[in-house]
């Protein structure tokens, strides 16, 4: 199963080409990505269960990412629909899956990108990998799915 996030563009993600600049991809994966699985107040998501705020004892650190640009993403009204899943999931970390697909326009949607991000759970306090919880686990266990498949 997948999670599907509704993220919008801005026209601040575009560049002197009149796509999303390949920097503003990592903001809008990030986007997703939070809305995803952090714990915020009125958040709908059962898999956001990560209590990573300000002055939370636990931080999420970047590993690792990649993307795969398949397709220049032109300014949008509709917001871009990213697909989420766990691609696996380790003692102290996550890889995160992305698909991400324009707005399903005439019965079609275009598949623009692949990519995955790889998140370390690091203990605020002392620097050191914290586990991930059993509570965690548990939320995100129906989210586990094969890995993204790259190209090359």
């Amino acid at each position: 199963m997948r999670l599907h996030v509704a993220v919008p563009l801005r026209w601040s993600d575009l560049d002197a080409y009149g796509h999303v600049n390949n920097a503003r991809m990592l903001t809008l994966l990030e986007e997703a990505r939070i809305a995803a699985f952090w714990s915020v107040p009125g958040s709908a998501a059962p898999t956001a269960v990560l209590d990573t705020g300000p002055g939370s004892p636990t931080v999420t650190l970047v590993a690792a990412q990649r993307i795969e640009y398949l397709v220049p993403i032109p300014y949008l009204r509709e917001p871009l629909d990213v697909e989420l899943w766990i691609g696996r999931l380790g003692g102290a970390s996550l890889e995160i899956s992305y698909e991400i697909f324009s707005a399903v326009v005439d019965g079609e949607r275009t598949l623009y990108t692949r990519a995955s991000t790889t998140l370390v759970l690091v203990d605020r306090a002392s620097g050191e990998p914290r586990r991930v919880s059993d509570d965690a686990r548990a939320a995100w266990q129906p989210y586990i799915e094969p890995p993204v498949v790259f190209r090359g």
